[in-house]
């Protein structure tokens, strides 16, 4: 009979490249690719850096889009690996960018994880059951996001795991899962990490996360609609609506804004009720909180490489604050 996804991952941790063996020593995400088991990724995680660190395993809004057209930019949905010097990682969302996250943490042998979901539409999802610390025997994984209990947060990702959308079950797990139900509003801690959140404009609701440590400041904004309607706000040279208001506190003076801008003006107009993003509102909020850097994030399934090519080259040269576009397999060093 065929084995199960446990016993596939636990036979992979014994096999390179042929040979029944397990590294001993760190491995990047750059040596992985050499060695062609990863494709393009550029992760720079070695031990002795000091800035917060951050590597974009999947840029890809509503669903995975793989194929000749997104190869470069890449096609994997949400997922980032947050890192600092002597802290676990920090796993914002576990979309399908999760998998060769996983592979790379589980040669490095690493053995403590904190995942934050920002939500649990099945995008920001689906790489989780696929995430192989969660298959290692021995190690804690502990999962966080805004609910109104740990039972509920545990029934949310379980309605996913339960057998019948994925062939295991959460409970059967080897790997120690432990599950923080947080409130907005509130400064926690999560792997030396301080953390809080804030509600964003999404159908089903969605939260966006501040991360600060070592004095430096990460902000991860999406899934999320703009908080005025066209013709409102900071964006019309009008006072900025409540939403936008507590928006530009959280963003306040943040060195790095990861934010959705999965769409262009002229697509957002035609999709207001969607729970997306453009780059002008976007860049609109950044500046007005003093932002350092703004990446452009969760891509359409329809933009293409050369799409992204020209979005790259259409916010190059601007400042107050520096913008560039998340690329699949890039490490950002954030400048605090």
């Amino acid at each position: 009979g065929s084995r199960s996804t446990a016993q596939l991952f636990r036979a992979s941790r014994f096999r390179s490249r042929g040979r029944d063996r397990i590294s001993r020593r760190p491995i990047s995400a750059a040596q992985l690719a050499m060695k062609g088991e990863l494709r393009y990724y550029q992760s720079v995680n070695v031990p002795g850096w000091t800035q917060l660190q951050v590597t974009f395993w999947g840029v890809r809004g509503s669903m995975p889009t793989p194929g000749p057209q997104t190869s470069r930019w890449g096609g994997n949905s949400s997922c980032i690996e947050v890192r600092h010097e002597g802290l676990p990682p920090l796993v914002l969302d576990c979309g399908t960018g999760a998998r060769l996250l996983g592979a790379k943490l589980l040669r490095e042998q690493t053995t403590d994880v904190h995942v934050l979901f920002t939500h649990f539409h099945l995008d920001h999802v689906f790489g989780f059951g696929f995430f192989a610390p969660v298959y290692t025997a021995g190690a804690h994984v502990s999962v966080t996001s805004i609910s109104a209990s740990e039972d509920k947060l545990r029934t949310r990702l379980g309605d996913y795991m339960n057998g019948t959308y994925h062939p295991l079950r959460l409970a059967s797990l080897p790997s120690q899962v432990q599950f923080h139900a947080e409130k907005t509003g509130t400064v926690f801690e999560r792997g030396g990490y301080s953390v809080r959140a804030h509600a964003l404009n999404h159908p089903g609701g969605s939260y966006a996360y501040r991360i600060e440590v070592g004095g430096q400041s990460l902000c991860y904004v999406t899934d999320t609609a703009p908080f005025a309607q066209p013709g409102e706000g900071l964006l019309y040279s009008q006072p900025p609506t409540p939403g936008e208001a507590r928006m530009v506190e959280f963003l306040r003076d943040a060195d790095l804004v990861i934010y959705d801008t999965m769409f262009e003006l002229s697509e957002y107009l035609e999709k207001i009720t969607w729970g997306h993003s453009y780059p002008e509102y976007a860049r609109g909020l950044c500046e007005a909180a003093g932002v350092r850097k703004l990446m452009l994030f969760h891509h359409s399934p329809d933009a293409t490489d050369e799409d992204l090519d020209e979005r790259k080259r259409a916010w190059a040269g601007v400042v107050a604050p520096l913008v560039d576009v998340a690329r699949e397999g890039a490490t950002v060093n954030v400048e605090g």
